[in-house]
């Protein structure tokens, strides 16, 4: 699941290195906004702690 980010902002390299600005900007927010998602996932996750 993690490994989506980082695909994204991989293709945005790619993009960026090819001269797609476009693309490759697109790439770049989908990546931070995905990055930003699964953070919250996991920030608002319950721990299961037993005390």
């Amino acid at each position: 699941m993690m490994s989506i980010p980082f695909f994204l902002l991989a293709l945005g390299l790619v993009g960026a290195a090819a001269g797609n600005r476009g693309a490759a900007f697109g790439l770049w927010t989908a990546g931070i906004v995905a990055t930003l998602i699964l953070f919250r996932l996991h920030a608002t996750d319950s721990l299961t702690i037993g005390l």
